[in-house]
């Protein structure tokens, strides 16, 4: 015994879909991953960078509009109340 032609082809058709989706999902998965490494790659490159500019600076905070800084007090002892 079978089951009819029509439902074996919907059957058909929405595994196929199934199949795509699952597909599409592990090539997203695979984007994702590469994209989060560059995510890291960048993020290195800005904590470096922050490096160079503390070493020519001191510790600053960067307008990202205009480039205007302002240094970062750093003396604990300065913000201690007496």
């Amino acid at each position: 015994m079978k089951i009819k032609k029509e439902e074996l082809k919907l059957i058909q058709e929405q595994q196929k879909k199934l199949n795509e989706l699952v597909h599409n999902i592990g090539l997203l998965e695979s984007q994702k991953h590469g994209l989060l490494h560059e995510i890291a790659g960048v993020n290195k490159e800005i904590e470096d960078y922050k490096e160079v500019l503390e070493a020519e600076y001191g510790a600053i905070n960067i307008d990202l509009e205009n480039g205007a800084y302002t240094k970062i007090d750093t003396d604990v002892e300065s913000n201690k109340k007496d």
